[in-house]
């Protein structure tokens, strides 16, 4: 045993075999005590020492295990997979004398266990081998499978084509089948080859199929089945695909006609499209009963993807004209489409209804004839043609009435926390959820100085409840104090230092190297906003041991991070008279924070303090001035060809970009930590490792200057083509206490054509709040927006969507004053962009509910309704020169 025990400390994996065999079961149970032991004390190991003692402790352990579930529960501990190459042959020498049954045993566990890689497929296969048993499939056995087979396919320098690695696959028959019915499809199965676009699975799963080598009817019906069940578009994509290489016969199709309808009613559009063409034809052998027609129209006309509902549409014509008694079930259904938003979708279904109207019913023909009054104006001249009434499009235009949002109104925190178990309940909270408010982070911060100070020792007897599972104070894990340091200097871990420092868990020297290390030295915005929060945080920290301090001074106000003028010569005022000295970040941060516009009387009464705190606040507040100026003038920046991997410029494309200028004061009377922020910057300057990194923090820092803001955070939201989710400030920059200048409405114009649905929504919702709080510049937003489509930054047919959605809020006035001004100089281009028929019919629709724009006639309108043609470009021009005309002859 204490052999056995010296071969596994020294990481000895070909000695353990021999040296275990003749241990009994008592004696393995004792070794596994001990095993178990070195197994926690190896977790603070260095990596290199640690890898190749756990894989002798894994060994070993599996060997000294008698149950099958114990042994699996050693296998796949998580831990015990920190390695690069595998152990696991050795692994199975230890194990090859147990019985066939144990082996299945085990091989069914582990099975059920998360899998994550080849070797651990292998392992199970290779257990299954020596029981003899069937392959225990599960998912996470087919994602090791999966991964198995990408190696195997890419590791030789010459890839081999993957249907031939999967025909030499010998579980193929048994693991394709459950790959259909996982909740989500491995990526390495969903992944198409750009080079060769048949080298697929879908491809190579078809042409196994006709081989013979994977049962055909179980696949067919996996793929339908899962088609109806949703989910993600790369699985879906993948069934389909699989579907259609697996060639369904008509008798198939047929035997499956109400599955197609639940896919086209219900599925995504490939789904759904792909549904409806089986439904055509089957249809074209008369598979399909005007029943089902109708069945299936209703939702499928309903959706929102024109492409669907037209091609709906088509085959309604065709089941007309072959069924005219079908018209009384089916028109009904085609004159809900008269409301549809595209005026050409409502075309097509008033010719279908004027081309059938005369084989319906009067009661049928009556309620047809109603639901023409949801066409659009263009189309009532028609509308009365066919119905021979007077059709009224809508609400009269003097019945408008603008529909915005309230504009938010700034929310006071709540009182100070006022004891130490509260704090801790906070303090639990935040950390364990993570939770990026601002008001909850300042709250505790808050919370933690004036508990240290009102009530050191309830908050010390309290804290030891709210540190379980936090590394630097587990005592499971012995960390030498020197380790702890590191750890804290690398990475600060939020308010947990502070928590530390004030245990005593985080030594003097460490604070004190952690305050002069955050200096704000990088060389990009999100450096200089973390360096202040950091600052603050090591600040604290100091602070905290001392106890001294009742409060501080930098807590906001508001929920916005902003901070009462007032209120902050109060809390100066407690420091005078207790003569206390402000520590710098904290009074750094609050004099960001404070509110600097129409403070007359808070500054007057700062001055009066007599201290140099209070003639900084009095100087600060009466200069009104931003942090950094932003300079009007847009900087050009081409995109940098030389970049590390890790290292990029703030732009990795041409893009329109702002510059600040200089600010003295904060470079002479703030910390180093802010000298940053009072540097003149120009975007070609910065170099930035955030990649997508987003805080709150960063607004509430300057919660008083969203322009200059906006101006450092331009480059990471113009990643907006690139990057998912990178208009995320824009909310909370519309909310913000700062003028809304060229800045904020660059960054909301790049934001309305960003790539991204949820992108654009955010810009949408800054749009409107800025419009509700009167601070939108629509001939500013235009002109950013004119400039942007010229460089082809932005794309009309995504400025389009975003104007869309804002219309349908109710906002279709300040739609127009932002689009109006943009469309001139695209309808003046000798070639039309992309997407400006898209503008127009939001135009169009704008101006049919609200009214004709103030502006007047809009330039280059007439002449691109009048070229003629049935293109989309001049059918919404002469919806919208007819709309803005009718509007002026309607207008008093």
């Amino acid at each position: 045993m204490s052999e056995l025990l010296t071969a596994v400390h020294e990481g000895r994996l070909d000695d353990i075999p021999a040296l275990l065999a003749p241990l009994g079961k008592a004696e393995r149970r004792a070794v596994l005590d001990e095993l178990k032991e070195l197994r926690k004390e190896s977790r603070t190991w260095p990596w290199g020492e640690r890898t190749r003692t756990r894989k002798a402790i894994l060994i070993a352990g599996a060997g000294c295990h008698g149950g099958a579930a114990g042994c699996a529960t050693w296998i796949g501990a998580r831990e015990m997979r920190d390695w690069v190459h595998s152990p696991y042959p050795r692994l199975l020498g230890v194990l090859a004398d147990r019985d066939p049954a144990w082996l299945a045993d085990l091989a069914r566990r582990l099975s059920a266990r998360s899998i994550e890689s080849d070797a651990e497929f292998r392992l199970v296969a290779e257990l299954v081998r020596m029981a003899g048993c069937p392959l225990p499939v599960s998912d996470g056995l087919v994602r090791g499978w999966s991964e198995r087979v990408n190696q195997t396919r890419w590791g030789h320098r010459r890839s081999r084509p993957l249907v031939d690695v999967l025909r030499d696959e010998p579980h193929l028959a048994e693991l394709v089948p459950h790959l259909l019915e996982m909740p989500e499809v491995p990526t390495q199965v969903t992944w198409t080859n750009t080079q060769d676009p048949t080298d697929d699975w879908p491809t190579s799963l078809a042409v196994l199929t006709r081989e013979g080598l994977l049962d055909r009817d179980p696949l067919v019906d996996r793929c339908v089945t899962r088609l109806l069940r949703g989910g993600k578009p790369s699985d879906l994509r993948f069934c389909l695909r699989l579907l259609q290489g697996l060639e369904p016969t008509a008798e198939e199709e047929s035997a499956r006609i109400t599955d197609w309808m639940a896919m086209a009613s219900d599925g995504t559009s490939a789904v759904a499209g792909h549904a409806l063409s089986v439904l055509a034809r089957l249809d074209a052998e008369g598979g399909v009963s005007v029943r089902q027609w109708a069945e299936v129209s209703g939702p499928v006309l309903f959706r929102s993807e024109k492409k669907l509902v037209r091609a709906q549409l088509v085959l309604l014509g065709k089941v007309l004209r072959r069924a005219p008694e079908a018209a009384d079930a089916l028109l009904p259904l085609v004159a809900e489409v008269f409301g549809h938003p595209d005026i050409a979708v409502q075309e097509q279904a008033l010719k279908l209804v004027a081309r059938h109207l005369s084989a319906t019913a009067p009661a049928v023909r009556e309620e047809v004839s109603d639901l023409a009054a949801q066409l659009g104006p263009v189309h009532q001249p028609a509308a009365r043609a066919v119905f021979g009434e007077t059709r009224d499009g809508g609400p009269p235009v003097d019945a408008y009435e603008e529909t915005l949002p309230s504009a938010p109104v700034a929310r006071r925190l709540g009182p100070a926390v006022s004891g130490a178990a509260e704090l801790v309940e906070e303090y639990v909270s935040l950390v364990r959820t993570r939770a990026g408010e601002v008001t909850a982070f300042e709250r505790v911060l808050d919370g933690l100085i004036r508990c240290a100070h009102d009530d050191r020792k309830g908050l010390t007897d309290a804290l030891p409840t709210a540190l379980a599972g936090q590394w630097w104070a587990d005592p499971a894990i012995q960390l030498s104090q020197e380790e702890i340091d590191r750890r804290f200097s690398r990475n600060h871990d939020g308010l947990q230092v502070v928590v530390a420092a004030f245990l005593g868990r985080v030594s003097a020297t460490a604070i004190d190297e952690g305050r002069s290390r955050w200096t704000a030295t990088g060389s990009c915005c999100h450096a200089a906003l973390e360096g202040v929060l950091y600052a603050r945080l090591w600040e604290a920290a100091a602070a905290i041991r001392k106890g001294d301090l009742p409060f501080l001074l930098a807590t906001p106000t508001w929920h916005t991070g902003s901070l009462d003028p007032a209120e902050l010569v109060e809390r100066l005022t407690v420091y005078r008279d207790r003569g206390l000295a402000p520590g710098p970040a904290d009074f750094g941060q609050a004099l960001l924070r404070v509110r600097r516009t129409g403070e007359g009387r808070a500054a007057d009464a700062a001055a009066a303090l007599g201290t140099r705190e209070g003639d900084r606040l009095d100087a600060w507040i009466r200069a009104d001035e931003p942090v950094a100026p932003v300079l009007r003038r847009p900087v050009e920046v081409e995109p940098r060809s030389e970049r590390g991997w890790l290292q990029r410029s703030v732009v990795s494309t041409r893009r329109l970009l702002l510059a600040t200028k200089e600010r003295l004061v904060i470079q002479q009377e703030f910390p180093r930590t802010f000298h940053w922020l009072g540097r003149p910057h120009s975007p070609r300057q910065q170099r930035c490792y955030h990649w997508g990194d987003r805080s709150p923090q960063w607004i509430a820092t300057l919660p008083e200057d969203a322009d200059t803001l906006a101006a450092w955070l331009l480059p990471s939201l113009t990643d907006v083509e690139e990057q998912r989710g990178m208009a995320w400030p824009l909310p909370d920059l519309a909310e913000s206490e700062g003028p809304s200048g060229h800045a904020v409405h660059l960054a909301l114009a790049y934001g309305l054509g960003a790539r991204f649905a949820e992108d654009r929504l955010s810009a949408v919702d800054a749009l409107l709040v800025m419009a509700a709080r009167g601070r939108l510049d629509a001939e500013l937003l235009s002109g950013q927006l004119g400039d942007l489509i010229g460089r082809e930054l932005v794309k009309p047919a995504r400025l389009a969507d975003s104007a869309r959605t804002a219309a349908s809020t109710g906002a279709c006035r300040t739609v127009l004053s932002v689009l109006v001004p943009v469309l001139p100089a695209l309808l003046g281009r000798e070639k039309a962009p992309r997407g400006l028929s898209d503008l127009l019919a939001v135009a169009a629709e704008c101006v049919e509910r609200s009214g004709p724009p103030k502006a007047g006639p809009i330039p280059g309108l007439a002449a691109t309704a009048a070229r003629g043609g049935s293109t989309q470009l001049v059918r919404q021009a002469a919806r919208l020169e007819a709309a803005c005309g009718e509007g002026q002859d309607a207008t008093p």
